[in-house]
């Protein structure tokens, strides 16, 4: 008979990864002092990777919790979100801040949920993660001085910290790899209320201004399927007016929409039709050709996100931050970079 359950990983193995001896990784899950810092970290950062069981030891601090913006339309979690979640996970077991995660619809993140939600496990922390709070959730959050944490949100207002990709910038440099490679009419296919993604179109249309170009904002409803919505707005609008040469996705599942889009339309891509999507989802490496694209460190928000409420927890005067990750340009066939105007 076949033993097909899942591998129980030994202290043997998280030292034979991390490149120490077992008695270290004995000490460091046993929070026993005489260790450096650094080691600590990658000691149980190995652990957590591998699944084994991380006790938090006695010095932890207040628990927190992840309330995570489920997908509109199918109620589960979105693959961008699986990434954040892995790195408030890792982060949170080397912090030795007791985690739980729960999902959420936006419309549904009121301060009497919230409150419910958070007295349920215990939480005095609240990551909310790809949820802009409403009036009534900031007044609540502001009144109760609940320290919390916009995780791939930002705050116009600066009222509470927060963490995301540079969403100006990224959008402007997506923009400017298009202009780079001749492309000076340009359509940007997006769709949220959210402000990173204000601050995502507002990038777009001042890389294209700043060359005499034309942008064209298509707001999709995002109602059903992105890739589906944006195949028929894409046909759309190349149908009105065929001299856009190029687009900008708000995301990968976009992207690959449009791709699909102008390829039907007999369009050759890059050569008559160039597409820059945003995530580096898998989608964007599965596409063919792949996507060229903007990569976001999901994994790296998380962690991030993590550190500030640790932050906060022990400075909970200090004034707010926004932290900006930077998105880095990804390399693929629906753009030729090659080319300069």
């Amino acid at each position: 008979m076949i033993d097909t359950s899942p591998k129980r990983f030994r202290q043997a193995d998280i030292a034979a990864r991390a490149g120490v001896s077992v008695s270290t990784v004995s000490r460091v899950l046993a929070n026993e002092p005489g260790i450096s810092e650094d080691v600590r970290r990658q000691i149980l950062k190995v652990a957590t990777d591998l699944g084994y069981p991380v006790k938090v030891g006695a010095k932890s601090g207040p628990g927190a919790l992840a309330l995570i913006a489920s997908n509109g339309v199918t109620g589960v979690l979105s693959i961008f979100y699986e990434g954040i979640v892995e790195g408030l996970r890792s982060e949170s077991a080397l912090q030795g801040i007791p985690f739980d995660i729960r999902l959420v619809s936006e419309a549904k993140a009121t301060p009497e949920t919230v409150r419910e939600l958070m007295e349920s496990v215990g939480a005095q922390g609240l990551f909310l993660v790809g949820i802009d709070p409403g009036d009534a959730l900031s007044a609540w959050l502001m009144e109760s001085r609940t320290p919390v944490i916009l995780v791939n949100g930002t705050d116009p207002q600066l009222r509470f910290d927060g963490v995301s990709p540079s969403n100006f910038f990224g959008g402007y440099v997506a923009a400017q790899r298009l202009i780079d490679a001749g492309h000076r009419r340009i359509l940007h296919l997006t769709g949220s209320h959210r402000q990173t993604i204000h601050e995502r179109i507002r990038g777009f249309e001042s890389a294209v201004a700043s060359v005499g170009g034309e942008a064209r904002v298509i707001r999709l409803p995002f109602a059903t399927n992105a890739s589906v919505e944006a195949h028929a707005a894409t046909l759309a609008a190349l149908k009105e007016d065929p001299s856009f040469s190029a687009a900008f996705c708000m995301n990968d599942f976009v992207a690959v929409g449009v791709l699909e889009a102008v390829t039907e339309l007999g369009l050759k891509v890059p050569k008559d039709f160039a597409i820059v999507g945003f995530d580096d989802l898998p989608c964007a490496e599965m596409a063919s050709p792949r996507l060229a694209t903007m990569r976001v460190d999901r994994v790296a928000l998380g962690r991030e996100a993590v550190g500030m409420m640790h932050f906060r927890f022990r400075h909970p005067e200090a004034p707010a931050r926004h932290v900006s990750h930077a998105v880095i340009p990804v390399h693929g066939g629906t753009l030729d970079e090659g080319q300069r105007s």
